[in-house]
């Protein structure tokens, strides 16, 4: 009955402790996510000045050629 009981105890501290693992680890993948996500707009941002660029010297151009004829 003792046995019975101290088996029982462990169990559900061991329960206890993977369900914090599970909770640090869902932590974890959110931190990761919010960080990805940060960077991907840093990127996409900067890509985006660097495509209006082009768009503004390819419209300078293309009004240039017509102006010309």
């Amino acid at each position: 009955m003792l046995l019975r009981t101290i088996l029982k105890e462990g169990g559900s501290r061991i329960m206890r402790h993977l369900q914090r693992k599970k909770g640090q680890t869902l932590v974890e993948y959110a931190l990761i996510l919010a960080f990805v996500s940060v960077v991907a707009i840093a990127v996409l941002i900067d890509l985006g000045k660097e495509v209006k660029g082009v768009f503004t010297t390819v419209s300078s151009q293309l009004a240039y050629a017509s102006s010309s004829h």
